[in-house]
C-alpha cells in the first residue's frame, strides 16, 4: 500500500466536504433566525404580531422539525445523505420566499411550521451519516466544530445584512419582505450544486487515490465493527437506552436557553440601547465573534486532550452566568459583555457535544438517536421562545425568563458531568489520523 499524505488528505476533505456542509449550515441558520431581525420592522406593517404570536411562530418551527426529524434521518441513512441534504435546502428556500407574503397569523404559523419540517434532520444526517464516512473518530471533533462555526458566522454575517436590508427597499417592497426573499436565493441555488457535487462516500469521488479510498473506507468499517462488538444497537434499542435518554434531557435544557436567547436577543438589545437596526446588527456581531474564537479553541483542545465532558460542561456554565446575570445589565457595554458570555456558553462546545453519540452508536441507530436527541432539543426550541414571550406579557420584562434560561443551562452542565468518558488508557497521537483513529475509541457511559 502506498504511503499516504495525511496533510494533503485532510486539506482535500476540508475543501470538498467540510466547506460545502459549512455553507449549507450558514444558509440554514440565516434563514432560520432571520425572523428575529425581521420582527424589528414587520410589526409596523403586521400589527397582529404581538409578543405571544411571535413567540408561538418562532417556536412552532421546532414542532415541524420534531415531527419529521427521525423519519428524515432514517431515510437519509438508508438512501443518500447528500441528496437528502440538497432536498432539504431546496424546500426550505421555497418556504422562506413564502414568508415574504404572509398577511395573517395562520400564514405566519404555517410558514414557520413548514420551514421546520423542511429543514428537519439536516444536522443529524451530517453528524451521524455523512461525517462518519469521511472522518475518523479522532478527527470528528475537529470536523464537526469547524462546520458548526457556521452557527456563529451566520450571525456575524446575517445580523449586519439584515440590519441594512430592513432599512432599504430595492423592489418597492418592505425591507422585511426583501430580507426573506434575498436570503432564500442562496438556499435554492446551492441545493443544486450540493446535489451534483458532494458525494456520500469516498469510493464515489475522483479526487481521492485508490489507496486513500481504501484507507477511509477501512477506517469507517473498523470503527463500526468495534462499536458493534461492544453492543450492537437497533434503532428501537437506542431510543430507550439510558445513555441516549440522558443526552436527550441535557440537550433539551441546553436548547431552551439557546433559542430563547436567539429569538429575543435582538429585541432586548434594541430596547436597552435604542440603536438603529443597522447599528444593532453590527453590535450583535461582536459577541458572535467572541464565541467563534472560543469555539475554535475548544475544538482544538478537545481533540488534543480527548476530553469531551469538561469542555461541554464548562461552556454551559459560562452560558449560565451570561444568561442569569443579563437582567442586571444597565448599559449597552455590560449587556454586550453578558451577551458574549451567553453566546460562548450556548455555542462553544456544540461541535464536541455532537461527537458523543457516535462514540457508542452506529448506522441507522446513530442516525435515529441523534435525530431523537436533536428533536428533544427542538422541543426546547419551542419552549424557550414561548416562555420568554409569556414572561414578557405577564411581567412586562424579560428578567424572569433570563433567570430560567440560566438555570436550565446550569442544570444541563451539571448533567453533562454525570456522563463518564474513558480513553481506555491508550496513548493518543492526534497529529496522525491513523493513530488518532486507533487510539480514539472512547466509551461513553451513563
Amino acid at each position: 500500500m502506498e504511503q499516504l499524505d495525511f496533510a494533503s488528505l485532510k486539506r482535500r476533505r476540508d475543501l470538498r466536504i467540510i466547506l460545502p456542509v459549512f455553507l449549507v449550515s450558514i444558509i440554514a441558520c440565516i434563514d432560520r433566525v432571520n425572523v428575529a431581525y425581521a420582527k424589528l420592522t414587520m410589526t409596523q406593517d403586521l400589527p397582529w404580531i404581538t409578543p405571544e404570536v411571535f413567540g408561538m411562530g418562532a417556536g412552532i418551527f421546532f414542532i415541524g422539525y420534531l415531527l419529521f426529524e427521525i423519519p428524515g434521518s432514517l431515510v437519509a441513512a438508508k438512501f443518500s445523505a447528500t441528496k437528502w441534504i440538497a432536498r432539504i435546502m431546496f424546500t426550505w428556500g421555497l418556504v422562506c420566499v413564502g414568508m415574504a407574503f404572509i398577511t395573517t397569523e395562520f400564514q405566519f404559523f404555517l410558514c414557520r411550521f413548514l420551514l421546520g419540517a423542511s429543514e428537519a434532520s439536516l444536522y443529524p444526517v451530517i453528524y451521524s451519516v455523512l461525517f462518519p464516512r469521511w472522518f475518523t473518530a479522532g478527527e470528528r471533533s475537529r470536523a464537526t466544530s469547524l462546520m458548526l462555526t457556521s452557527l456563529l458566522l451566520s450571525n456575524i454575517i446575517g445580523a449586519p445584512i439584515a440590519g441594512v436590508l430592513l432599512e432599504t427597499s430595492f423592489f418597492g417592497m418592505h425591507g422585511w419582505q426583501e430580507l426573506f426573499i434575498l436570503e432564500a436565493v442562496p438556499a435554492l441555488a446551492f441545493a443544486v450544486f450540493f446535489f451534483f457535487c458532494v458525494k456520500d462516500r469516498p469510493d464515489q469521488v475522483s479526487w481521492l487515490s485508490d489507496a486513500e479510498k481504501e484507507y477511509l473506507t477501512g477506517q469507517f468499517q473498523q470503527e463500526q465493527a468495534r462499536m458493534q462488538a461492544r453492543k450492537k444497537y437497533t434503532v428501537l434499542q437506542a431510543f430507550h437506552d439510558p445513555k441516549v435518554l440522558k443526552l436527550c434531557l441535557i440537550y433539551f435544557l441546553w436548547v431552551v436557553g439557546f433559542w430563547g436567547f436567539y429569538f429575543w436577543m435582538p429585541t432586548v438589545l434594541k430596547e436597552l440601547s435604542g440603536l438603529s437596526t443597522s447599528l444593532l446588527g453590527g453590535a450583535i456581531a461582536i459577541p458572535m465573534t467572541a464565541a467563534l474564537v472560543v469555539q475554535l479553541i475548544i475544538s482544538k483542545t478537545a481533540t488534543m486532550t480527548g476530553d469531551k465532558v469538561w469542555h461541554v460542561a464548562g461552556a454551559l456554565f459560562v452560558g449560565a452566568v451570561g444568561l442569569g446575570f443579563s437582567p442586571f445589565a444597565s448599559s449597552l457595554g455590560m449587556a454586550l459583555f453578558l451577551v458574549c458570555l451567553s453566546a460562548i456558553g450556548i455555542h462553544a462546545a456544540m461541535g464536541v457535544w455532537w461527537t458523543i453519540p457516535t462514540t457508542f452508536l452506529t448506522g441507522p441507530a446513530a442516525a435515529g438517536s441523534i435525530a431523537l436527541i436533536n428533536s428533544c432539543g427542538n422541543l426546547g426550541g419551542w419552549v424557550g421562545p414561548n416562555m420568554m414571550a409569556w414572561v414578557k406579557t405577564t411581567t412586562g420584562s424579560f428578567d424572569i425568563g433570563y433567570y430560567i434560561m440560566g438555570a436550565f443551562m446550569l442544570a444541563s452542565g451539571l448533567l453533562v458531568l454525570t456522563v463518564k468518558y474513558k480513553l481506555n488508557g491508550q496513548v493518543r497521537d492526534d497529529a496522525d489520523p491513523a493513530a488518532a483513529e486507533k487510539n480514539a475509541a472512547p466509551a461513553v457511559e451513563a
